[in-house]
């Protein structure tokens, strides 16, 4: 089944990539290699804001860390000219969780974009990945992740 078939199966629409909002770009591609910026915790209402162990639970931090992932998609797609078939493999995800200085379940809450990238590519989707805590994020979201993808 393709990237974009499994999409559609999950109900997943992938959204416009946003344009930077400072001095960088989306995504650099280097050799086979796609570096994309760190995607905000954002859906169709904006930005997906708190801090876990305060405001949100695992939960709600583990959907923001799954639309961190849709985006980072979309960035991919963006970079690949719109053709998602030229992913290859996830290679590493960066999650950045803004939480209480007691919080530990980082790794619970970037399992949502884990999750999801393995459920849209499969054994392809399967990562090396870093979840770290923050004492803050921009704009206050609660996730923010960055992303790696080899391409053909």
């Amino acid at each position: 089944m393709s990237i974009e078939a499994r999409l559609a199966a999950l109900g997943v629409t992938l959204p416009e990539p946003p344009n930077p909002v400072a001095n960088y770009v989306g995504y650099v591609i280097t050799g086979n290699l796609v570096h994309v910026s760190g995607q905000i915790s954002a859906d169709e209402n904006g930005p997906i804001k708190g801090k876990l162990g305060a405001d949100l639970s695992v939960e709600q931090g583990t959907e923001a860390a799954r639309r961190c992932a849709i985006s980072l998609l979309a960035q991919a797609k963006k970079a690949c000219g719109g053709d998602l078939s030229r992913v290859t493999r996830v290679v590493k995800l960066v999650g950045f969780v803004n939480s209480t200085p007691d919080f530990v379940d980082q790794p619970k809450v970037i399992n949502g974009a884990s999750d999801f990238m393995v459920e849209v590519l499969g054994d392809a989707g399967r990562h090396a990945r870093a979840a770290v805590s923050a004492p803050s994020l921009p704009l206050g979201v609660a996730v923010e992740i960055d992303a790696i993808f080899e391409i053909a």
